[in-house]
C-alpha cells in the first residue's frame, strides 16, 4: 500500500529542486538527503555547503557521485543562511528549475511532508510550512524557544502588517517565477530574518502566499545555528522595515491629500 507521499507525484509543477544549506552537518546531510529522495524520487537535491570544517562537503561529493539527482555547491566560507540560499536560488534559476524548495539539513523539516507544500503550490506562488497554523506542531522544543518563535512572528505581523502565522519558518516552496519577481539581487539579510524578507517581498508584490501545517522537530545531532546575534539582526531589520513602510504610507497619504486640496504643503 502506497503512503500519502509515495502516491504524490508532481509532473505538472515541472522540475523541482530541494536546496539544503550545510555548515558542519556531516552527521545529518546523508540522512536528510536519503529521506528526500525516498519521499519524492523525482526531485533533485542541491547541497550548498559553506566550506564545512567537518568534511560535510566531501561527504556530499561522494553522495553526488552515487546519485545523479544530488548536486553539490561548494562555497568559500560561512556567510549566513540567506547568502547560501541566494546562491542556491541563482543556481536553480540558471539550471531551469520550475520549483525551488528550502529545507534545513538537521531533520527539523520532515521530507515526508514535502508533498503538502507542493500540492498547495498548485494554487500559490509561495508556500510556507507553518508550525503555528491549525495542524502544525513542534516536537522537543523548550518552552522558551517556542515563545521566541511565536513572539517573533507576532511582532513581525504587527510591524510589517503581514498576515502570516509563521513568518520566520524555513520550510518553503517557491515557484521560479516568484523568485524572479521579488528582486533577489537587492536582498541583503543574512540570518533567519532572510525568511521574513522574502515572504514580505512576495506579499508586497501581490503574489499568492499560503501556509500549510508541518511538524517541526528539534535536531537530534549537531549544534543549532541559532544565537543572540541572529535574534538581534532579525529584531533590528524588522523594526527598520516596519518604520520605513509606515513612513512611505504616510508620505503617500500626504501626497494624495495635497492633490485633493490642490495645494502644496
Amino acid at each position: 500500500m502506497q503512503t500519502e507521499s509515495e502516491a504524490a507525484q508532481f509532473p505538472d509543477l515541472g522540475r523541482i529542486v530541494v536546496i539544503i544549506p550545510t555548515y558542519n552537518e556531516r552527521e545529518n546531510v546523508e540522512r536528510i538527503t536519503a529521506r528526500v529522495r525516498a519521499a519524492l524520487p523525482e526531485v533533485d537535491v542541491l547541497i550548498a555547503d559553506d566550506n564545512s570544517p567537518d568534511g560535510t562537503g566531501a561527504l556530499a561529493d561522494r553522495m553526488a557521485a552515487r546519485d545523479p539527482h544530488v548536486r553539490v555547491m561548494h562555497r568559500l566560507g560561512k556567510e549566513g543562511l540567506g547568502a547560501a540560499y541566494l546562491a542556491g536560488f541563482q543556481w536553480a534559476l540558471e539550471n531551469g528549475y520550475d520549483v525551488i524548495v528550502e529545507m534545513d539539513a538537521d531533520g527539523s523539516h520532515q521530507p515526508e511532508q514535502l508533498h503538502r507544500l507542493l500540492a498547495a503550490l498548485r494554487n500559490a506562488d509561495l508556500v510556507l510550512g507553518s508550525r503555528w497554523v491549525d495542524g502544525g506542531e513542534v516536537v522537543n522544543w523548550p518552552r522558551s524557544r517556542e515563545l521566541l518563535s511565536r513572539g517573533g512572528s507576532l511582532y513581525t505581523r504587527i510591524a510589517l502588517g503581514v498576515p502570516i502565522r509563521d513568518v520566520t519558518g524555513g520550510y518553503r516552496a517557491f515557484r521560479a517565477s516568484t523568485l524572479r519577481t521579488i528582486d533577489l539581487h537587492s536582498v541583503a539579510s543574512a540570518g533567519y530574518v532572510f525568511q521574513v524578507d522574502l515572504a514580505n517581498r512576495a506579499l508586497k508584490s501581490g503574489l499568492r502566499v499560503v501556509e500549510v501545517p508541518i511538524t517541526f522537530e528539534e535536531r537530534e545531532l549537531g549544534d543549532s545555528k541559532m544565537d543572540n546575534r541572529i535574534v538581534r539582526e532579525a529584531l533590528w531589520r524588522v523594526t527598520v522595515w516596519g518604520v520605513g513602510e509606515r513612513a512611505e504610507r504616510y508620505r503617500q497619504w500626504r501626497e494624495a491629500h495635497r492633490r485633493r486640496r490642490g495645494t502644496g504643503w
